[in-house]
């Protein structure tokens, strides 16, 4: 399985971005898709997971209400949008392909993409 994620960029403080990512290699319809993040010198950090059948999604404390994972109708693809975005949230985001366990840790994913960069300026 492969991801590519795309959708980063720079926006200033107050902006929206929608993120992108879409697994190739096969289906990924009876899986979990979700998105982490890493700011620099920061831990790896859990933002958002969508379950298999889109019955259910998890936040992180930090995004909640502000951003909105949701799927494509081929469930390959995964998206995150992120609106109200603060400075904080600048970091190389990242989605992964959820198999089992909590969905807050990233020994649950078996497969990530290559990360995108956001940049919120103050």
């Amino acid at each position: 399985v492969q991801l590519q994620a795309f959708g980063g960029g720079f926006v200033q403080a107050g902006g929206s971005l929608r993120l992108s990512c879409a697994a190739s290699g096969r289906s990924l319809s009876s899986h979990g898709l979700g998105w982490f993040r890493q700011a620099p010198g920061k831990e790896r950090e859990f933002v958002a997971t969508i379950s298999w059948n889109d019955a259910t999604t998890w936040y992180g404390d930090s995004v909640k209400g502000r951003f909105t994972i949701s799927r494509g109708n081929a469930k390959n693809t995964v998206y995150l949008q992120m609106n109200s975005l603060k400075p904080e949230d600048t970091a190389v985001y990242y989605c992964a392909v959820y198999d089992s366990g909590s969905v807050h840790y990233q020994r649950s994913y078996s497969y990530w993409g290559q990360g995108t960069l956001v940049t919120v300026s103050s």
